[in-house]
């Protein structure tokens, strides 16, 4: 199944919205961004040995190219990360076979198999400041569809990068949502815009989150983020 553009799923989303309301919204967005950040680690990636590199690309190629179906692929995927880890277990290349392993299992839906090889990678010891941020923000949505979402909170405050606030906070808001804490989901979900908004970015998924919880945005043109908070007199 091919993927959705940013457009499709966000037409999707405001369509899914007026039908069943914004807690739809919400679990939907944590099934499709819980490993959006996926290349990172190929624009950033800090390698040591050329032959490593190679089957970790090995290892991703496979992964894009087996079907969802496929135990025996799921298998030869399975080891082929395995090994890559016991080659070097504390090296860039072991958090990113973990890391593509992680996704293997979340496109399967089994997200608790997710979380288990997040783990691994986050035990993993690095001085990629960003990929350590990426991968508790990996392991922060794993626990989300795990329905863990007090673990899930407290592995976002292991991220502490400046350039991961934005996207941590937004994490936050949806597991508010999730908690049904209206008032800390506007006050992460407004975080995060203001992180964008600093760094020219006005992402229209995190307006609509904004929405759904009685947050107005103000127009993308328009210098001020928030335009006014709706009170639910309900």
């Amino acid at each position: 199944m091919s993927a959705l553009t940013e457009e499709e799923q966000l037409d999707k989303f405001k369509s899914l919205g007026k039908k069943y309301g914004s807690s739809v919204i919400t679990a939907i967005l944590v099934v499709l961004i819980a490993f959006f950040a996926w290349n990172y680690w190929q624009k950033n990636k800090r390698v040591d040995s050329e032959n490593e590199t190679a089957r970790v690309q090995q290892l991703m190629d496979q992964a894009q190219a087996a079907p969802l179906s496929d135990k025996t692929a799921l298998t030869n995927l399975m080891r082929l990360s395995d090994e890559i880890v016991k080659k070097d277990p504390d090296s860039v290349q072991a958090i990113q076979a973990q890391l593509i392993l992680a996704k293997i299992f979340a496109d399967r839906n089994d997200y608790a198999a997710a979380e288990k090889e997040l783990q691994k990678a986050q035990a993993i010891k690095v001085k990629d400041e960003g990929l350590v941020a990426l991968v508790n923000l990996h392991l922060a949505y794993a626990q989300i569809a795990n329905k863990k979402y007090d673990d899930a909170l407290k592995t976002l405050d292991l991220i502490k990068l400046e350039s991961f606030k934005g996207t941590a906070d937004e994490a936050r808001g949806d597991i508010y949502v999730y908690k049904n804490d209206t008032p800390n989901a506007k006050t992460a979900y407004e975080s995060a815009w203001k992180a964008a908004v600093a760094r020219k970015l006005q992402p229209q998924i995190l307006q609509i989150k904004l929405e759904s919880v009685g947050v107005l945005v103000d127009d993308p043109h328009i210098e001020t983020p928030i335009l006014k908070t709706q009170v639910d007199e309900s």
